[in-house]
């Protein structure tokens, strides 16, 4: 069956992360998605490598794993937007399309009348999102930012990693572009309410997106906290600002990830460690409590748990309700029965390289299901 975007065209001028990003999900839902690019060398991240896919004689394409995450269903033209060929290629694709995403400079594009005032002049319902690191107003819209510097400034990186007086301890970034990500799946959003407002009135908008403020914005619990609370929130590990004990825990021959999220749960991890009373003394029976006693109570638990392996605690918690799971490493994860039976991996066919695997978009559509078209795109589709 067809996915539920069938039918809505987007004009892709977006490249490295947070739009493509955005773009690949709207490619996944259905939507016919032009991906805009330079001539000769495309967009940046096709080089950001190794690895590459490779040819069955184990020679490098030009794409790299990094591209290929994120562009997955989409055509890519070639065109130089910098000639008045390309404006004119750009402004007649625009005459036919529902969305335009791109992650250009603030004023970058206005000089190619490309601009949202300008495209919509010639296609008023158009939604054109416009994603940058800092805005189209403000002290810093001028600036240029980037994923690691906004983790940075945007508190995420003051609240993850080890407590500065441990081992290791001080400022991390998270192993993924959490940022870019995150404004991605914010610009899908924004551009899903954008269209249901087309479609009640005709009229297209412009939607200004920041890396900045999204990462301010799903600071979530943790900046309620500073702001209700009072307390500036430190780095933790692996615990949690809020419950207790809900971190990793080491174990006879490794790690395990322990959610403890409710007193019930609770009462039954003390009872699998062997400690029921553990769960009954004031200072741990409820969650308040055990925030307050964070320290002692983990020391007390930590020596519980090193008295026997990974499997055996799993096992028994797990049988008991208590939420708990290996850390995987990734090959560990795509092992699991669980990603293969909700089908988070598969391939899709390469023109020369054979088939490439892919992680699946996760929605699940009962009446719509996604159907995975073609791989991320080689370079220089020519309009016709």
């Amino acid at each position: 069956m067809a996915g539920p975007l069938t039918g809505i065209k987007v004009l892709d001028l977006s490249r490295i992360l947070a739009g493509p990003w955005a773009t690949q999900v709207l490619a996944d839902y259905g939507a016919e998605v032009y991906k805009i690019e330079r001539p000769v060398s495309g967009d940046d991240t096709r080089h950001w490598g190794p690895p590459y896919v490779q040819n069955s004689d184990g020679t490098d394409t030009q794409e790299s794993a990094y591209y290929v995450a994120a562009n997955r269903g989409k055509q890519s033209f070639a065109i130089d937007i910098t000639s008045e060929q390309g404006q004119a290629q750009i402004k007649q694709m625009v005459l036919d399309a529902d969305i335009v995403v791109e992650n250009y400079k603030v004023g970058g594009l206005k000089k190619y009348g490309l601009d949202y005032d300008a495209l919509a002049q010639l296609n008023p319902g158009i939604i054109y999102c416009s994603i940058t690191g800092f805005g189209q107003t403000g002290p810093y819209a001028n600036k240029a930012g980037y994923d690691a510097m906004i983790q940075a400034m945007g508190g995420l990186m003051s609240i993850t990693g080890e407590k500065d007086d441990n081992p290791g301890g001080g400022p991390q970034k998270v192993g993924v572009a959490v940022a870019d990500l995150m404004t991605g799946m914010y610009a899908v959003s924004g551009i899903l309410a954008a269209l249901n407002y087309k479609n009640q009135t005709g009229e297209g908008q412009h939607i200004d997106l920041a890396l900045l403020d999204t990462q301010v914005a799903w600071l979530a619990n943790q900046a309620s906290n500073y702001l209700i609370g009072g307390d500036v929130p430190k780095r933790l590990g692996t615990a949690h600002p809020n419950i207790v004990p809900y971190q990793a825990m080491k174990v006879k021959n490794g790690h395990i990830m322990l959610a403890v999220g409710n007193d019930r749960q609770f009462q039954k991890c003390c009872e699998i460690l062997g400690a029921a009373e553990l769960a009954q003394q004031p200072d741990y029976a409820s969650n308040d409590q055990r925030v307050a006693n964070r320290d002692v109570l983990i020391n007390k638990l930590e020596a519980l748990f090193l008295r026997h392996d990974i499997d055996y605690w799993l096992e028994h918690l797990s049988a008991a309700h208590v939420p708990c799971g290996p850390i995987n490493t990734i090959d560990r994860v795509f092992d699991n029965p669980q990603i293969q039976h909700r089908k988070m991996l598969f391939e899709l066919e390469h023109p020369t390289a054979g088939t490439v695997p892919q992680v699946a978009n996760p929605v699940k559509f009962s009446k719509t299901p996604i159907e995975y078209k073609h791989l991320a795109p080689t370079l220089g589709n020519k309009l016709k």
